[in-house]
C-alpha cells in the first residue's frame, strides 16, 4: 500500500513538475527526471502521460446516457422498475460492461450482479463497491448509476495505470434499492445483509397488479430454487465496502467542494396509519356531527411536522408521502384515510422518540374526533449506520493525493451502504449534483465532478485492496 501511494504521489509531483518547466531546456528536465528515478527507484519515464491515471469521461457519459434509454418514460426522465423489460435490458448492459472490463460476472437469486477482479491473494476478504440502477417513475439518470458505472470505470482506471490488487476488487449492482414495485427499499442489500424475515416474506409478496415477487423474479431469470437465503453474505466475504453517489442535496455545490466524505447514514422508519370515520353527504351532514377520517389524517400530518421540529436537531426529518381518502369524491365526507409516514435521523433513539409521539398523537386525534384508529403499523425501523474510520481515512487520503477539496458530512438519504455496513466496514463518497436535485428529470452531475469521484474511488479501492 505504501509503495503504491508513494508511487501515485510521485506521479502527481511529476505532472506538476512538467507544467512548471515547460519553458526550460529539455536536457534539464531529463536530468531532473533521472534524479527522481534514482531517488525513488521507479521509472517515471514509463508513465507516458496524464492519461495513465485518467478517467475516460466521454465514454462514461455515453454509458450513462445509453443506460438511461432503458426507460418506461420518455427522456429526459427515467423510469426503471424491478424486473420490468427495461430493467432486464439494463442488467444485460451492466453485465456487458463488466465483462469488457475483464471482470468475472455472477448473479444471485434476486439479481444482485457481481463483477470481480481477482487479487494476488484471492483467499483474503475482498474490497467491494457499487450501487443500484433501478429508478423511480420520472426520475433522473444519475442516482445510483454513477456508483455502478463509475465503479466499473474506476477498475478500468486502475488497470490502465498498471495497479495489481492484493485483495480482490468487486463491483456490485444491487437489486431494487428503490421501493417502487414491492414497497421494499434496498431489497438486494437487505438480503445480502442476512434478513431472514425478508427472505421469507418475499415468497408471499405481491405488487399492486397482484403479480407475486416469485413470478416476477422468475420472469427475469432469477429465483430458480425458491431459496432467497442463498443471497446472504458470509461475514468474512468483504473487508470493506465503498459507494460512490451523487449527494442528492445542495451542500457540496453551494460550498464549492469537490468531494463529500460520508461519516454516517440516517436510517428511515416507515409507518402506515389508517383512520375510519362515518362518512356521509358533504352537504347534508352537519359539522358538529361529523367523524371525518380525512381531517384526522390531516391533523396527524401536521403533528408529524410538529414532533420532528421539536426534536431539537436539524438531522431529524419527517414526511407524509402518501395520503389517500375513501371514497375520494368531492361531495363525500371521507370515511377512511390511509397515510404513510417516513421519519429518519442519524440518532436512532431520537428518531424512535418521534415515532412514539406520532403514535400518541394518532391515538389522541382519533379519540377527540370520534374516529377509529384502524391501524398504526411500523413497517421498518432500521438503525443508522456509521462509516468506518479506516475507510474514511482511505477516502481522505485519496482526496489529498488528488488535491481535491473535501468535506465530512452525513447522508440524510439512505443507500445500499446502510445495509452493507452490517457486513463490512463501510464508507461513501459524495459528488456535487445540480441544485441538489434528485428523483426528478433535472437531476445532473457534471462530467468533471463524476471524474473526480471516480478517481477518489479508484485510489480508495487501491488503498483498501493493498491494506
Amino acid at each position: 500500500m505504501m509503495v503504491f501511494r508513494f508511487r501515485l504521489m510521485l506521479y502527481v509531483l511529476f505532472v506538476t513538475f512538467i507544467a512548471c518547466v515547460q519553458a526550460q531546456n529539455v536536457d534539464e528536465m531529463d536530468s531532473t527526471i533521472k534524479t527522481m528515478e534514482e531517488f525513488s527507484g521507479y521509472p517515471l519515464h514509463e508513465i507516458d502521460s496524464v492519461s495513465s491515471f485518467a478517467v475516460d469521461s466521454v465514454n462514461l457519459q455515453k454509458q450513462i446516457d445509453e443506460l438511461s434509454s432503458f426507460s418506461d418514460s420518455p427522456a429526459p426522465s427515467v423510469t426503471r422498475i424491478l424486473y420490468s423489460e427495461n430493467d432486464v435490458l439494463a442488467r444485460r448492459f451492466i453485465k456487458k460492461l463488466m465483462k469488457e472490463a475483464g471482470l468475472s460476472v455472477r448473479e444471485d437469486a434476486v439479481g444482485n450482479i457481481f463483477g470481480q477482479w481477482e487479487g494476488s491473494e484471492p483467499d483474503l476478504s475482498a474490497v467491494s463497491t457499487g450501487s443500484h440502477i433501478d429508478a423511480i417513475p420520472y426520475s433522473g439518470k444519475y442516482d445510483g448509476v454513477v456508483g455502478v458505472l463509475g465503479a466499473i470505470e474506476a477498475i478500468n482506471v486502475l488497470k490502465r495505470y498498471g495497479f495489481k490488487p492484493k485483495r480482490s476488487l468487486e463491483v456490485i449492482m444491487f437489486t431494487s434499492e428503490e421501493p417502487t414495485r414491492y414497497g421494499i427499499s434496498c431489497l438486494g442489500s437487505r438480503l445480502l445483509a442476512g434478513s431472514v424475515s425478508l427472505a421469507t416474506a418475499l415468497k408471499q409478496t405481491v405488487d399492486n397488479q397482484n403479480i407475486s415477487f416469485m413470478e416476477a423474479a422468475k420472469s427475469a431469470g432469477y429465483a430458480e430454487n425458491n431459496d432467497f437465503s442463498t443471497v446472504f453474505l458470509d461475514d468474512k466475504r468483504y473487508s470493506a465496502f465503498v459507494e460512490l453517489h451523487i449527494e442528492q442535496g445542495p451542500i457540496l455545490e453551494n460550498e464549492g467542494i469537490s468531494i463529500g466524505i460520508v461519516t454516517a447514514i440516517a436510517a428511515p422508519a416507515s409507518i402506515k396509519v389508517d383512520f375510519g370515520g362515518n362518512g356521509g353527504h358533504a352537504g347534508a351532514a352537519l359539522m358538529p356531527q361529523r367523524n371525518d377520517a380525512g381531517l384526522a389524517a390531516a391533523e396527524l400530518a401536521l403533528a408529524v411536522e410538529k414532533h420532528v421540529l421539536e426534536s431539537g436537531s436539524i438531522d431529524t426529518v419527517g414526511t407524509v408521502g402518501i395520503l389517500e381518502l375513501h371514497p375520494g369524491a368531492i361531495n363525500s365526507i371521507p370515511s377512511k384515510a390511509h397515510m404513510e409516514i417516513d421519519t429518519r435521523d442519524i440518532d436512532e433513539k431520537r428518531r424512535n422518540n418521534v415515532i412514539e409521539k406520532i403514535h400518541e398523537s394518532a391515538a389522541m386525534i382519533s379519540k377527540r374526533r370520534g374516529v377509529e384508529l384502524l391501524g398504526f403499523k411500523i413497517v421498518n425501523q432500521d438503525p443508522p449506520a456509521l462509516s468506518n474510520e479506516l475507510v474514511i481515512k482511505a477516502m481522505e487520503s485519496a482526496t489529498q493525493v488528488l488535491n481535491l477539496s473535501s468535506k465530512k458530512m452525513i447522508s440524510r438519504a439512505y443507500h445500499d451502504s446502510l445495509f452493507m455496513a452490517r457486513k463490512a466496514p463501510m464508507g461513501m463518497i459524495f459528488i456535487p449534483c445540480y441544485k441538489g436535485y434528485s428523483h426528478k428529470p433535472e437531476e445532473y452531475a457534471s462530467p468533471g465532478d463524476i471524474e473526480n469521484g471516480v478517481k477518489v474511488l479508484a485510489l480508495t479501492l487501491a488503498n483498501l485492496s493493498s491494506n
